[in-house]
Parts: C-alpha cells; sequence; structure tokens
C-alpha cells in the first residue's frame, strides 16, 4: 500500500454473521472505505488483491475457519468460447449493452425489483429501496459505469445505444488491468435468454476491445450452486496464498 502515501487505508473487521453461500458457516469481513483522490488506485490494488467494492466499500472474506471463497478473474485473451456460449450470444444478438455514466435511473430500480423479487426474496438485498439503490450506484469514488441493456434499434448501429426497456443492467468498475462486474441484475421474464451469462460474456468482449487482461467475476464458492456458473468461464486464475494461479475448476 505505499503507493498510496499518507492516504494508506484503515482496515476494520465486521462481527460474524451467517455465511450466504455454505449453511452452518458464519462469515467476517474485513474492509475499508473507497473515498478520495487516490479511490480508484486502491479499488485496483485492492481488487488485484481479492477484495470486492460496495458502494464505497472494499470488503473480502476473513473467516477464521473457513477459507472456502476464493477470488476468480478470467484470462481475457485465452477466453475459451463452448458451443453453449455461442448458442447464448446468438440468442441475444438482438441486444446491446451501452456503457452509462453511473446515475440511477427509474427504469434501473423497477428491473433491479423485479429481479431481486424473483430471484432473491429472501435474500440480504431484498429491503432495499429505490435511496438504497442510488446509493448502490452513484456513491462511489472509483472509475466505474453503468452497462444498460436493450434491444437493438435501427440507429443502434451509429449511436451505440438500444430501444426500448431495459433488459439487463450490470454495475462494472474499469481497472488498470481489467473490468470488475461489481453487480448485475436481469429480466425474470427472460430466462431462457441466460442473461447473466451472456452479460459476463459481453464484458469479455469489452474487456478485449480495451485491451484488458482480465474480467474478474468475485468469489467462487465450491460446493455453492450459487456460484458454480463462475466456473464455466476458462481459462481463469484463482487468487491463492501464492498469488494469482491458473485453475481449472471441475463441477462443484
Amino acid at each position: 500500500m505505499s503507493k498510496l502515501g499518507r492516504e494508506t487505508p484503515q482496515f476494520y473487521l465486521t462481527a460474524p454473521t451467517a455465511c450466504p453461500y455454505l449453511p452452518d458457516k458464519f462469515e467476517r469481513k474485513v474492509f475499508t472505505h473507497l473515498v478520495g483522490e487516490k479511490a480508484s488506485e486502491l479499488n485496483d490494488i485492492l481488487t488485484q488483491g481479492g477484495f470486492r467494492r460496495s458502494q464505497n466499500i472494499a470488503y473480502r472474506p476473513a473467516c477464521e475457519a473457513c477459507k472456502a471463497c476464493v477470488s476468480v478473474r478470467v484470462v481475457v485473451d485465452e477466453f475459451q468460447t463452448t458451443r453453449s456460449f455461442r448458442r447464448i450470444s446468438k440468442r441475444n444478438a438482438d441486444l446491446i449493452g451501452d456503457a452509462c455514466l453511473p446515475q440511477p435511473s427509474a427504469d434501473q430500480y423497477a428491473l433491479f425489483r423485479g429481479y431481486l423479487d424473483s430471484r432473491h426474496a429472501e435474500g440480504g438485498m431484498a429491503e432495499m429501496t429505490v435511496l438504497d439503490y442510488a446509493m448502490m450506484v452513484e456513491d462511489t469514488h472509483v472509475d466505474t459505469h453503468v452497462v444498460e441493456y436493450r434491444r437493438r434499434g435501427p440507429d443502434s448501429g451509429v449511436t451505440g445505444r438500444g430501444q426500448g426497456p431495459l433488459i439487463g443492467v450490470a454495475l462494472t468498475d474499469i481497472l488498470s488491468d481489467g473490468l470488475s462486474m461489481v453487480y448485475s441484475f436481469f429480466e425474470p421474464d427472460e430466462a431462457d435468454r441466460s442473461l447473466g451469462t451472456y452479460m459476463i460474456l459481453d464484458h469479455i468482449e469489452r474487456a478485449r476491445k480495451l485491451g484488458l487482461p482480465y474480467v474478474y467475476l468475485g468469489y467462487w464458492v465450491r460446493g455453492s450452486r450459487k456460484m458454480d456458473y463462475k466456473s464455466r468461464f476458462r481459462p481463469q486464475e484463482h487468487l491463492t496464498g501464492a498469488g494469482w494461479l491458473r485453475s481449472e475448476p471441475g463441477p462443484s
């Protein structure tokens, strides 16, 4: 952290809470604040060190008896597409993603609310209000944007924007070495599109065009059905005690 000089962050530890991924487990997190002129630089360093961002907080698991949460990033230039991935890309060829400033909107929140109610009604974010959502998007000092996915229109090839209702949204940080997908959500009635997978595929292509080597997907937890999908994007690297190492996980 010496690069940050006087702005070296202070770290704090949370109290234990129930683990959202593994039954009968408890989690603790270490966290710090991402504020000030060095926030983006700090976000780079911490993400490369296994942290995730939520608003102006960077956190990572600090569980005493469990090391199940593993930070994962996709190696962009060597990404291996599959027949299944190609089908999903083709199925969503009528969509286009527009990278926007991190500003919340009513249609974003409506989509977010419908997604939570359908997919995560019992989760920790289920009670988020429109104000909570606005804070999630705009309460940040780092380099970030929102990618809005809509159907292509007659002018999309020129404007780079779609038309009609929102189909999906990704809140994404831009790092010095990649894109970090902070949070994404999508239209639950469009399940046949596999929109979660499609948005990751789209971000891999975005990183490729930007010349960025990685797409950070957050934590992978072996044995958690919620996290199984992340192991499909290969090759990928996992953060270990010896640094980032290539890993080819099989089914959990």
